[in-house]
């Protein structure tokens, strides 16, 4: 039913108009006030809609009120309606402004004398119990329902009395004694006790509270030993552990010894589902026996369904801190071998199950231990995890059901991790990959070529070896446009993209053309042209990019084709580059900056309002300035070999008589400097495109530093070789070179980054001062080593996994935006913030939001009338950090406006994710303020101007004349 509901709701409102937040709910009023059921109903289901498209409390507030009357005066339908709505608006719930009139309005329904519609309020008094807690006439009609003779009021009573434990701990310390005597009262009916034991896993408020829970737990346990009643027990009993932590290694046991003694199989699979809950979310509480009995119920049971779920427990917990607890603690281990452990046993029986399942948790079990115990000596494992996997992998390559693909996941994932940490054993699972490849389905050859771009990613020097089989295969695939086909040519040519590491051949690129032509759909000769700009190669990408630009239906995505073609193109023109042929490179670099103006227009115009494509635009117009700047110093690096040395700077001067020539040096000096804070500046801006790309990939952030530690090595060279030899300090850089490397392009970029740190460091050792032409060499030379690597344009470029906004809200607010909000400028502004922050499809998948950092500030625009000389000028600057709670959040500033005239205040938000790191997301919102005198001020001041004595002296004078 409650699927149903759901997907109702999420299907109303189809083709419903764009209208403003005030028409769009008048709209829905006008429904509620219909005399007809059914537009009453649709009205109703239409308002999760309208919160999703209009989430801030104002209008949030005046719906909910609106339900609220609703559910008062309607039938019981009506009312269902309104507690789904309810259920599905949850986390709106707390920015109803009027909380009290809401829970008046629902409450009143609880005096009805229809059970049902009794029940529906309890119902919605459960859902709503995150906002009312303590709600003392809710907790007693919780209480008083629980007596009822109706079962569905009773139901709904511990529905809701489930939902108020959760969140009162008062009400879970009152409610305990009520429900441990209907649990344990002999008139109360079996399945209502078994609806009742769950409302115990939420008494973990306070110590007593759980302890004395967890007793009434093991006196049920043992009183009722049917299944039904032990499983739910169990599970309680877990779920509670779990909340209060400190009985977690008891339940293990519990459980453990369950799981051994106890013959029923449904009672064994309830155990084995609650340790693999507690393996998740506690592996550091399983001592090495907690382990050792789990492996001795594995080795011992008959059953493959069980043994299944306890190999999964264990491989879990393979994977995690529990593991080194085993070896390390084991009685006598320096002596004994890894195979004599129980564990190890386990897994090598398993490996070669006829069961799927049982074989993949073995071998992942080999594979976490010897990439986590690499002090031990493992050799015998190594061997048979990579023999485990050879077999698997063999099994499952020819399968192409669901069960078969999910265990190759496995299988290839354990693959990837054995070649990271045991890089030995690399050659025999490539090449064991290699043979597969030819024989194995569809599916499973897209699976097997993910892991070897994987492997050849982080071990080029296996990448060679894979060329010659990756093409022969790609010849042979078929000329079948199935969606299976078109995925393998993309997995196959990333492949062979990572393989061929710096240029493809042409053998290559006319195979890769060619079966495009036969086999290939648009899409998929786009996603291979991505996946060469992503690798470098460039040349294959413009002709792909090229073949496209005629096959689409819309002109923004024939400017986007046009302006990868044009970028291709330019990366294409650098890679002729040629180290101490200077002038070739300044006519390359010029080639390829013509070709990024070409691309940058046609990028601006595929842009549209719902898609700017900001970070693409940034990215692009930094990578001009960033080959301008490198143009300008070859050039100047040119022009300093023609200016004399100083020390005959002087002679030479006078002897041609041109004055100009003894200042020659100077110039260029003044022309480095202004090079080197050119390229400090870049630096600074690729730091600002880092910090506004919340929602990048980690490999598109680190291209992006990648440029930014370009422009600094350059700037730092600059300073070190020409301006300010004595001072230039090596280490702040030397420490690059030590980082975890990711990716061939990464690779290339730190190698290059070494080699320029090393030959400018020499050359500061062996000369004292540094030759003009050494260091002019050293200079363009390594601008011609940056650019001679291929850019890599990442993922982020092209698709956007993650979607994160934020929307503000400001109050007070003028009608019209133009209009300023008119204040005294004795009085202070109180100034609302309130946000949302909205989602994509995948929230989180990179990073979460923690907290929003606000900042508020103002600029004085123009002032009004003459300048009064108030003393005090005070600027308001602010910052407050907000942690949004269900994705909203809202703060308040108090402004002064002590100047007269208009202002504008700027807020503008910031976001700090789990890591603490600040990311610039904004947006900024502006208003405008307008500070007036205040009233009894502007009277003084016209009075003093007039040249008339204060008020008060006048009446104190005409008071005198009188008499």
């Amino acid at each position: 039913m409650a699927g149903g509901a759901k997907s109702f709701l999420a299907d109303a409102g189809y083709g419903e108009q764009e209208l403003d937040a005030n028409s769009a709910l008048m709209e829905l009023d006008k429904g509620l006030r219909s005399g007809k059921l059914g537009e009453q109903c649709e009205a109703v289901v239409r308002f999760p809609r309208l919160f999703q498209k209009y989430p801030f409390p104002i209008l949030i507030n005046s719906a909910f009120l609106k339900l609220a009357d609703v559910f008062r005066v309607g039938n019981n339908f009506l009312r269902l309606c309104v507690l789904k709505v309810t259920q599905q608006s949850e986390k709106h719930l707390e920015k109803i402004l009027n909380v009290d009139e809401f829970v008046k309005r629902v409450f009143s329904v609880i005096h009805s004398n229809d059970p049902v519609a009794r029940a529906i309020t309890l119902r919605m008094l459960g859902s709503m119990a995150s906002i009312i807690p303590e709600r003392k006439n809710a907790h007693h009609s919780i209480r008083q329902s629980l007596d009822s003779h109706d079962n569905v009021e009773v139901e709904a009573a511990i529905f809701a009395a489930a939902n108020f434990s959760a969140q009162s701990k008062d009400f879970a310390a009152g409610i305990c004694n009520k429900i441990s005597e209907m649990i344990q009262g002999l008139a109360t009916p079996v399945d209502l006790k078994l609806k009742l034991i769950p409302i115990l896993q939420h008494m973990h408020h306070d110590a007593s509270l759980a302890s004395s829970s967890r007793q009434l737990l093991e006196q049920l346990v043992t009183s009722y030993p049917s299944t039904k009643m032990v499983i739910v027990t169990l599970h309680t009993f877990t779920l509670l552990a779990a909340s209060s932590l400190v009985d977690i290694p008891k339940q293990i046991q519990l459980l453990l010894q369950y799981l051994k003694n106890d013959p029923r199989k449904a009672v064994k699979r309830l155990a084995i589902q609650d340790l693999k809950l507690l393996a998740n979310k506690t592996p550091h509480t399983w001592n090495r026996e907690n382990i050792q009995a789990l492996c001795e119920s594995a080795l011992h049971t008959p059953y493959d369904s069980l043994k299944l779920g306890m190999l999964s427990v264990l491989s879990t917990l393979s994977g995690t801190i529990a593991i080194k607890q085993y070896f390390s603690s084991a009685p006598g281990t320096a002596a004994a071998s890894a195979r004599s452990f129980d564990l190890v046993k386990l897994a090598q029986e398993c490996c070669y199950h006829n069961n799927r399942g049982i074989a993949a948790h073995g071998v992942r079990i080999l594979t976490n231990i010897s990439a986590s115990c690499q002090e031990k000596d493992l050799l015998p494992l190594e061997q048979d995890a990579v023999f485990g996997l050879e077999a698997l992998l063999v099994l499952c390559s020819q399968d192409d059901s669901p069960g078969a693909q999910a265990t190759l996941k496995i299988t290839l994932t354990c693959m990837v991790k054995l070649v990271m940490c045991r890089p030995h054993l690399s050659q025999s699972v490539v090449e064991s990959l290699l043979t597969q490849l030819h024989s194995a389905q569809d599916a499973a050859r897209i699976l097997m070529c993910h892991c070897l771009a994987a492997i050849a990613m982080q071990l080029p020097i296996l990448a060679d070896g894979m060329l010659g089989d990756l093409m022969d295969l790609y010849k042979l695939i078929g000329r079948s446009a199935t969606d299976k086909k078109q995925e393998l040519l993309v997995s196959l040519a990333t492949v062979i993209f990572v393989s061929s590491q710096k240029t493809l051949s042409l053998e290559i690129k006319s195979v890769i053309k060619q079966q495009l032509e036969n086999a290939s759909n648009g899409w998929t000769a786009y996603r291979i042209a991505r996946q060469a700009s992503r690798m470098g190669n460039h040349d294959m990408a413009r002709e792909l990019y090229q073949s496209l630009l005629t096959q689409v239906a819309s002109e923004h995505f024939y400017f986007w084709l046009n302006s990868l073609k044009e970028f291709s193109h330019a990366e294409q023109c650098l890679t002729g580059l040629q180290e101490d042929n200077y002038s070739s490179a300044l006519s390359c670099i010029a080639e390829a900056l013509k070709s990024y103006h070409k691309g940058i227009a046609s990028l601006t115009a595929a842009s549209t309002p719902l898609n700017p494509l900001s970070f693409q635009c940034g990215f692009v117009k930094l990578r001009i300035d960033l080959l301008q700047a490198f143009s300008q110093l070859v050039c100047t690096c040119n022009s300093l070999k023609t200016s004399p040395p100083p020390a005959i700077a002087t002679t030479i001067a006078m002897t041609s008589g041109n004055d100009l020539q003894r200042c020659g040096r100077i110039s260029n000096q003044a022309c480095m400097k202004h090079s080197m804070e050119e390229f400090r500046n870049l630096a600074t801006r690729y730091g600002d495109l880092y910090q506004s790309s919340f929602d990048a990939d980690s490999a598109t952030l680190r291209n992006v530093e990648l440029q930014q530690q370009s422009c600094l090595l350059i700037s730092h060279a600059i300073e070190a070789l020409i301006l300010d030899p004595e001072s230039a300090s090596f280490q702040e850089y030397s420490s690059n070179g030590t980082a975890h490397v990711e990716g061939e392009y990464e690779r290339r970029m730190m190698s290059v980054f070494n080699h320029v740190l090393e030959e400018v460091e020499s050359l500061n050792r062996k000369y004292a001062p540094v030759s003009y032409l050494a260091s002019n060499a050293c200079l363009c030379n390594a601008v011609i080593a940056l650019l001679k690597v291929p850019l890599s344009f990442q993922r982020y470029f092209f698709q956007k996994l993650q979607s994160t906004s934020i929307k503000l809200a400001l109050s007070p607010s003028p009608r019209n935006p133009a209009e300023p909000i008119a204040v005294q400028n004795n009085q202070q502004l109180a100034l609302k913030v309130e946000g949302v922050v909205q989602h994509g499809s995948k929230p989180g998948l990179f990073r979460k939001i923690q907290s929003v950092c606000l900042n508020v500030s103002s600029v004085l625009q123009s002032k009004s009338g003459q300048d009064y000389k108030i003393p005090i000028d005070m600027t308001n600057e602010m910052e407050q950090r907000v942690e949004p709670h269900n994705d909203y959040f809202s703060t308040q500033f108090l402004l002064n406006f002590v100047m007269l005239g208009t202002h504008n205040i700027t807020v503008e938000s910031s976001v700090i994710d789990s890591n603490g790191i600040v990311w610039k997301t904004g947006p900024k919102t502006t208003i405008f303020v307008k500070s007036l005198e205040d009233p009894y001020s502007q009277q003084v001041r016209l009075q003093q101007q007039q040249g008339q004595p204060p008020s008060q002296q006048q009446q104190q004078r005409t008071a005198y004349s009188r008499f």
